[in-house]
């Protein structure tokens, strides 16, 4: 049989790049070299490459198809194999963009590899290159007693697998699950730790006696004396996750992780309507199943520390695949941005994307106020929003299109806010602190009549933590109430 061999090159400088190769043969069967890492997720069937590889096939017609993270083209190429033989095939990928040139860098701050994971050294060594991620935090995980092949990583910075110009951190994702439901207290990234936060896992992650304690807002602050991040997962979910942010525990927030959760922006929009600084991050979970990440505008110079920062400052927006920015008065995402009601703010969106989007949108405190939609789909382009800023609140641009990528996920976009200072409340503040007073109290409720705990004292604290969460959202309320009666 035919050996195809391939040589995977950027177009800018012939310097070797890793990538995912798709072939499919003549029969429609696709190929893939021994041994080697396979792409997780939907989509298209793929395989990891650290720049060349060779694969058996069939004489015929055959498909490639190479792609590198996000900003590169996908580069397909159809050619005829000999039947007999070898072929040699030069494959030149070429950038459609560059954010790092304009201080822009990617990262995915959620991966974990599963129990089945035949080799997690060597998809990890491949995994920052192939998705072009600049950051890329592995973390460890409880459930009962599976073995995670991820948790066998050494806990802090991997320096094995770390460049000047790619960082592979490994964390810790902190559960606490119900039997009869997916999410209990929450789930919660934290990395850049150099010491493990216990307990990893609470409750029925652990075992049928394991005690619904402790909360974690504990692990949070833990994480934070080691100087690390905490970032909330899957969206907001979890009886803790307005807890948390009530208290000021949280860096960030994990939309749309995993690549199975639809964008789900309502709890976060409730979350920055009550005044919370939350930047938008994101990632993958299980494996690098979407082309999900998150950028941060740390400048032209790179470093972790500086990423770090400029995600926890909400310079971010996330994405899989779109670039989107936003500007309010010339201030970015992140920025707090002191003004009177009667200046209007000029608000721009700019956008570059390789598959078409059809939406761009400017949201205002949770409500879309300006809208741009493109018959066809748009690649490239800009508008500008003049708003008058009554109260304060906070403004943010997402986008969206019809177009799938490889993984079969619509695009989409969404920037952290800039924050908007008036000195005048919102209105939406009302409305999103009755819901989440309202939620803690029915979390409070659960505390008392089902979670289980070793004695009163394990309840106790909890029950105490969630009375501070509910007197946050309480004060708001309160606040409201009396502006109102004045």
């Amino acid at each position: 049989m035919p050996t195809l061999h391939g040589r995977i090159t950027d177009a800018a400088n012939g310097e070797l790049r890793e990538a995912k190769v798709s072939v499919v043969d003549c029969e429609g069967g696709v190929k893939t070299p021994d041994g080697a890492v396979l792409k997780v997720g939907n989509g298209l069937v793929s395989f990891y490459c650290n720049g060349e590889f060779s694969v058996p096939v069939k004489g015929g017609p055959c498909r490639i198809i190479v792609e590198r993270g996000t900003e590169y083209e996908p580069l397909m190429k159809n050619l005829n194999v000999p039947w007999k033989g070898d072929l040699d095939v030069a494959l030149e990928l070429r950038r459609w963009v560059d954010l790092p040139r304009m201080g822009w860098y990617p990262g995915n701050t959620h991966i974990h590899y599963d129990q089945n994971e035949k080799q997690p050294y060597e998809r990890l060594r491949l995994e920052p290159h192939v998705n072009d991620f600049v950051v890329t935090v592995v973390s460890i995980l409880q459930r009962w007693d599976l073995p995670y092949a991820s948790n066998r990583f050494p806990l802090g910075a991997f320096t094995e697998f770390s460049t000047a110009h790619h960082v592979v951190d490994v964390g810790e994702e902190v559960r606490h699950n119900l039997w009869e439901g997916p999410f209990g207290y929450g789930h919660l990234l934290v990395f850049r730790i150099h010491d493990q936060v216990e307990p990893v896992s609470r409750g029925m992650l652990v075992n049928d006696f394991s005690p619904d304690y402790p909360p974690l807002c504990w692990a949070c602050d833990d994480a934070h004396r080691q100087g690390g991040i905490v970032v909330w997962c899957h969206n907001g979910l979890g009886m803790e996750a307005p807890v948390a942010a009530a208290l000021g525990k949280l860096d960030a927030l994990n939309l749309f992780d995993p690549y199975w959760m639809t964008p789900e922006y309502d709890l976060w929009y409730k979350m920055l309507n009550c005044g919370f600084h939350l930047p938008a991050s994101t990632g993958s979970d299980w494996f690098v199943c979407s082309n999900n990440r998150v950028y941060a505008c740390t400048g032209i110079e790179f470093s972790y520390d500086t990423w770090l920062a400029a995600l926890k400052k909400g310079q971010t927006f996330i994405t899989n695949g779109p670039a989107l920015l936003l500007s309010v008065d010339g201030h970015g995402p992140g920025a707090f941005l002191p003004c009177t009601s009667k200046r209007a703010l000029e608000v721009k969106a700019e956008w570059r994307s390789f598959h078409p989007i059809e939406a761009v949108e400017i949201v205002r405190d949770g409500l879309v106020i300006a809208r741009q939609e493109f018959e066809g789909g748009s690649r490239e382009g800009s508008f500008v929003q003049t708003v008058l800023p009554e109260t304060d609140g906070w403004i943010a641009v997402r986008c969206s299109g019809n177009a799938r990528d490889s993984f079969n996920q619509a695009v989409f976009a969404h920037t952290s806010p800039v924050y908007v200072q008036t000195g005048a409340p919102s209105p939406a503040r009302e409305e999103a602190a009755r819901f989440f007073a309202d939620a803690v109290r029915g979390s409070v409720d659960w505390v008392n009549a089902k979670g289980r705990f070793h004695n009163k004292q394990q309840r106790a604290t909890v029950l105490n933590l969630f009375r501070e969460g509910a007197a946050v959202f309480e004060g708001m309320l309160a606040k409201s109430h009396t502006k109102q009666g004045l």
